[in-house]
């Protein structure tokens, strides 16, 4: 059984490290090779624009054939009939918006510690212990961060309460979830590079977190 709908949740294409240093491996070819065949075989593509690939705004809505969106949001009926608010989320970051120079120092400490991942997992591998992220470490031992994320969490569902949604879809965070806030669906659907974690909706209507 096919997907019916395909949403990437914003930085994609990583426009900030491009910026610093041109890298394009041939799999990242291979991936958009990917999507484009799914979106030929019928799957709606919906890509929502993040900060990272802040760059293509200005050109925004683009609408590649059919079945591909590139939009800054996105209103999602679910199976359950409940209307989702699909974004990125990084409007609601006071850092990404107003210290813009803070946030881009926080992202190369974050790719340095994506970095040390590496050899740290191949030395795992060779104990056979699982994958360990550290910069989810980090990020979940830091009482500063943790606070960050509860206020991010707040501040989005808040904000789809009063545009009358029943949830909200995100991700910026990266820091996947799922839990209820006074009545507003929230769900983070985290990343594809730290966590490996996605949101699916089944053909019953669940939605749910699930982690490769």
């Amino acid at each position: 059984m096919s997907l019916k709908n395909f949403f990437l949740v914003g930085d994609i294409i990583d426009g900030w490290s491009l910026k610093r240093k041109w890298r394009w491996p041939q799999e990242h070819s291979d991936i958009i090779q990917k999507i484009l065949r799914t979106s030929r075989k019928g799957t709606k593509v919906v890509y929502v624009l993040g900060n990272h690939d802040e760059f293509m705004r200005p050109f925004l809505p683009i609408y590649l054939g059919d079945n591909i969106n590139i939009v800054d949001s996105y209103d999602y009926v679910g199976i359950d009939g409940k209307k989702y608010w699909v974004i990125h989320g990084d409007f609601f970051d006071s850092i990404t918006m107003t210290k813009k120079w803070l946030a881009v120092l926080g992202d190369r400490g974050y790719q340095l510690l994506l970095s040390l991942n590496r050899p740290l997992n191949k030395i795992r591998k060779i104990f056979n212990k699982d994958h360990w992220s550290l910069a989810a470490f980090v990020k979940q031992s830091v009482k500063k961060s943790l606070m960050y994320i509860g206020n991010y969490e707040e501040v989005v569902s808040s904000q789809a309460k009063k545009k009358k949604y029943d949830g909200v879809i995100c991700g910026h965070i990266h820091h996947a979830q799922d839990k209820d806030f006074k009545g507003i669906r929230y769900l983070n659907c985290g990343d594809w590079v730290e966590s490996c974690t996605a949101v699916v909706e089944d053909f019953d209507g669940n939605f749910k977190v699930i982690q490769f």
